[in-house]
């Protein structure tokens, strides 16, 4: 006699059950390690910034995600402008103006003078601003 289809078919069906349930566990492992080696790649490209909130703790997985996600909204806001930004830009752009023409009469050369003073004087120069660690306190449940 020759098999029937619904004998093909639960055959065939039993072992793709199986099929998946071995699968299963290797690729959820496959997953776990993708998520463990990304964590470790963004603990590795900030670990300056982990180092100045917890220099000798153990991070965990979430702290790590959480101390990311605060790190990219820090460097995602503007900062606001200075007034002595503005200003020193104003200078540049002033100077950059003046020098243009060779010929200078005697009030383009005095004011060039003047601006070039204001951009070489310490008071007048935008200060260099340092990153500023995350200041948000990671949630621990304990």
């Amino acid at each position: 006699m020759a098999p029937t289809i619904a004998a093909a078919m639960g055959y065939s069906q039993g072992h793709l059950t199986m099929t998946n349930k071995l699968r299963k566990p290797v690729v959820e492992k496959m997953r776990r390690d993708r998520i463990n080696s990304s964590i470790e790649q963004l603990k590795t490209l900030l670990g300056k910034e982990f180092v100045k909130q917890q220099p000798d703790s153990k991070l965990e997985k979430a702290d790590i995600l959480e101390m990311t996600v605060c790190y990219l909204r820090q460097s995602a806001s503007p900062r606001p402008a200075t007034g002595n930004e503005g200003y020193s830009r104003c200078v540049q752009e002033i100077v950059h103006f003046l020098s243009r023409d060779e010929m200078k009469t005697e009030t383009q050369r005095k004011l060039l003078n003047h601006f070039q003073a204001a951009q070489n004087s310490p008071a007048h120069q935008s200060p260099v601003k340092e990153a500023t660690p995350v200041k948000s306190a990671l949630w621990r449940p304990w």
